[in-house]
Formats: structure tokens, sequence, C-alpha cells
């Protein structure tokens, strides 16, 4: 009997091993579809525009893109929960969506077990900005018109519960001031907003920001993240311009289903590692404000654990739930 069950369990790890091998061999012999949860123009859509075609090349295959915005992220992500496990379905992650979102949301129409880590492509420290029709020009004026003002400061989002919603949040807690949160569908319609004068600032990711800030219609006052940006090093952080110990970055990577064949994970990881680690490629990147990472799998899978421990005790001291 022993010998039995050990002879069959030879017989399914040899046939288990002979068809990852034939997988790594034939993976992909199709276009990839990529996600990306947020409309045309936000920073995860440059950034997924920016690496399509170089990923593409590394795989010898198509990589299309496409947008499926919504929920702060939940329905895009949720479309990639329900894909088929074989690798040609991945998603654009996001740290509000698979950090933030099941702390906020009474109900999730995904877990994270539903997903496989490929690859934590970049940290990104978001950017305080105005319109340049404010006078505002540091952290310090901004939190003088905010007490003189209390719950008329308007500061926009790309959505509720979004990580530059509860950025915002939390400066406002930690500052001590009232701020009139108002949200929108995704990091371009709040920089559009901003830019008519609809609102009046934004806490948001560089790649959205940066050509307004270079034209001087935005006015970039200060960094959230805990150290300064690569990107844009004159600025300070907002922890050095007047709140202690304020520190907020979010981060992107690239998930696929639960259950995607090791030998696809690992193809799709080296495409993305060596797109990535482009000289040409990551210089664009580093200076749209991604600080790049890259590495093997489970370094994003660390991140994702993390960052969901860490935020669960912010966003309940804060009260914020989204039905």
């Amino acid at each position: 009997m022993l010998r039995a069950l050990m002879r069959a369990a030879f017989i399914v790890v040899a046939l288990f091993s002979t068809t990852q091998v034939s997988y790594s061999q034939t993976f992909p012999d199709r276009a990839i579809r990529w996600i990306v949860p947020w409309p045309p123009g936000g920073g995860g859509d440059v950034m997924a525009r920016l690496l399509g075609n170089p990923v593409a090349d590394a795989l010898g295959k198509p990589v299309v893109i496409e947008n499926r915005a919504g929920a702060a992220g939940n329905i895009g992500a949720t479309a990639v929960a329900r894909a088929p496990a074989d690798g040609y379905t991945i998603a654009f992650a996001y740290s509000g969506t698979h950090s933030i979102n099941r702390h906020l949301y009474k109900e999730m129409t995904f877990e994270e077990k539903d997903f496989t880590p490929v690859i934590f492509l970049a940290s990104v420290p978001q950017v305080l900005v105005v319109n340049s029709n404010l006078p505002f020009k540091t952290v310090q004026d901004v939190i003088a018109a905010a007490k003189a003002n209390p719950g008329k400061f308007t500061y926009g989002s790309s959505g509720n519960g979004a990580i530059n919603h509860l950025t915002g949040q939390l400066f406002a807690d930690m500052a001590g001031v009232q701020l009139q949160h108002v949200p929108y569908k995704g990091g371009a319609p709040a920089a559009t907003a901003l830019l008519s004068g609809e609102i009046d600032m934004i806490f948001g990711e560089p790649a959205t920001l940066l050509a307004n800030i270079a034209s001087g219609k935005f006015r970039a006052i200060a960094v959230t993240s805990e150290k300064r940006s690569l990107t844009l090093p004159e600025l300070p952080t907002i922890a050095e311009a007047g709140v202690p110990g304020y520190a907020v970055t979010s981060w992107n990577g690239v998930l696929a289903p639960a259950n995607t064949p090791a030998a696809a994970i690992k193809t799709l990881n080296a495409a993305f590692n060596k797109a990535i680690n482009d000289p040409e490629i990551r210089a664009r990147l580093q200076k749209m404000g991604f600080e790049l990472v890259g590495g093997a799998p489970e370094l994003f899978s660390a991140l994702i654990e993390a960052e969901t421990i860490k935020w669960g005790p912010v966003i309940k001291k804060s009260g914020l739930q989204i039905n």
C-alpha cells in the first residue's frame, strides 16, 4: 500500500514538473492583457503605457493596456481576480486598492489571497501642489489658510478611500486643520479640476502633475515621503516643512490571479525586471517620480502584507468607511 502511494505521489510530481517545463517553453503564445484600474492619463496609466512596449519586447507578444476604472481600483482588481489563472491577464496593483481598501469598504469583491505577486515596480512619493493662482508657497501657508477657513479649503483625490484621499486626511489630522475632500474618478480628472480652480490643492503622483508644475500652472510645495524625492529633490518633505512625523508613500506593482503557473510568473517577472532596468526606461520613469524597485515576486508580497497592517489603525482612527 505504502509503495503504491509513493508511486502515485511520484507520478503526480513528475506530471506537475513536466507541465511546468512545457508551460515555460510555450508561455506566452498570445497577447497579455494588463488591466489598469484607473482612467487614462493618471500616474498608473502613464507608467503602464511606458512599460507596455518594452515588456512586450521581452515577452515576444503584445501587451494590451485595458483601463477598468471605478471603486478606488476595486473594479479592475476584481476583473483580474476572476480571470483565468493562466498568466494572460495581470493587474496594475496600487497601494490603495491592495492595502487600504479592505479597511475602508464594508464589502470587498476580492481578497488578497485571490492574487499571486509578479513584481514590486516602484514606490511613489506624492507631491502637494496648489493652483499657481493661489498665494500659498509653503506648507505653513496652507495650514494657516486652512485654520483661517475651517472646512472651506478643498483638496482633490482619485477617489474615496484612495491613498491620496487618506494622505490629505492624515495631513489634516496631524496639522490640526479641517479640509474638504473632493473625490474624482482618477488622478487625471482631479488634476483637471485643480487646473480649472474647482479645488485648491492635490496630494498626487508626480507623473500626473509634473507637466503642469513645469509650465507654472501648478506650484509644488512639498513631498509626502519620509525622505526627499529623487525627482523633486529641491522640495522639502511635509515633515521637514512643519508637520513632524508625517510620511506617506504609495507604490505600484503587478499581480496575477492566484494559482497562475509558477513558470508564467517567472517569465513575467523577468520581462518586467528587464524593462525597468533598461537605462532609458529607468531614467524616464524616475523623471516622472517613480522610484524603481524590481526584484523577486516575494518582495512584493511582503510589502503588501506590511502596508495592509500599517493602514488598518490609521483608517480605524479616522473613522473613514465606504459602503
